[in-house]
């Protein structure tokens, strides 16, 4: 992928490095990359962090960055730019600074555009799969690690009336949730989590609206429609999730097989480091 890059856009090749393992995946290639592309006649720009501990991460890409610098005779690499984003503020700015770091720039979009008693909804599309096969996206940080391959999610309601959890169940799988039926609830990443549920009633969360070949299929719900909906989703939930102070955590699970699949994938695709 950096190879790619570097063919595109050769006079500004700034990589973000954190997609697996941010020094010993990321960095070391970003390296390899950079100094193909010098030796072509080109500067490389730098790299973008946007996971982990960017103090820490930071001041250890722009150790390596001299290093290199001293062993090739680069003097490029003195002066890589080391961008750092991941939900910036003012908070996390001051305690970069009382902490130590070698960033250069920051990218701040949320908290620059949306004001913070007014937060916004941060969603990312993320590529789940590839022409039928599963992919897995690794991170440092675990709420970025994707659970791979098509899913179906459901809504799980009590004999309350209130919606219990949210329920991924991969689409091949066989057994989706019913009515009156006892259905395993796994916490996607902590094995120790998980609940069995009975619901009184089942919600399908998804449908169909637009696809890449026929383009939109689904019937698109007007201005007031989708503001009744939103209404109506919030009259159902319970009262402890809305609080302004400490909220309740609604949870979201996935299914036995979809638990075991996403392991499985998670360690045949991570790479297991050395110490020496």
């Amino acid at each position: 992928a950096f190879i790619g890059y570097a063919s595109s856009f050769p006079n500004s090749f700034l990589c973000l490095i954190d997609t697996y393992d941010t020094l010993q995946s990321g960095l070391r290639n970003f390296i390899l990359v950079a100094l193909a592309l010098n030796d072509l006649g080109h500067t490389p720009r730098g790299i973008r962090l946007d996971s982990g501990d960017l103090s820490y991460l930071s001041l250890e890409c722009e150790y390596l960055f001299h290093e290199i610098g001293d062993r090739f005779n680069r003097s490029f690499f003195y002066d890589l730019d080391i961008v750092a984003s991941n939900d910036i503020n003012e908070a996390v700015l001051h305690s970069l600074n009382k902490q130590g770091h070698a960033i250069t720039m920051f990218g701040i979009g949320t908290n620059l555009v949306t004001c913070q008693n007014q937060p916004a909804l941060g969603c990312v599309y993320k590529l789940v799969e590839i022409d039928g096969e599963p992919r897995i996206k690794l991170s440092n940080d675990l709420d970025k690690v994707l659970i791979p391959g098509q899913k179906i999610a459901y809504r799980l309601f009590g004999e309350a009336g209130w919606p219990l959890l949210d329920y991924m169940a991969g689409i091949h799988e066989e057994a989706q949730p019913a009515v009156g039926e006892r259905v395993l609830c796994r916490h996607p990443f902590i094995e120790q989590k998980r609940v069995a549920v009975i619901p009184s009633r089942v919600v399908k969360l998804h449908s169909l609206v637009f696809d890449g070949k026929n383009g939109i299929v689904g019937e698109l719900s007007s201005i007031t429609e989708s503001r009744q909906y939103v209404n109506d989703q919030i009259n159902n939930t319970r009262a402890d999730l809305l609080r302004y102070v400490n909220p309740g955590e609604y949870k979201v699970s996935v299914s036995e097989d979809s638990f075991r699949f996403l392991h499985n994938m998670w360690q045949q695709e991570t790479p297991v480091t050395e110490l020496r």
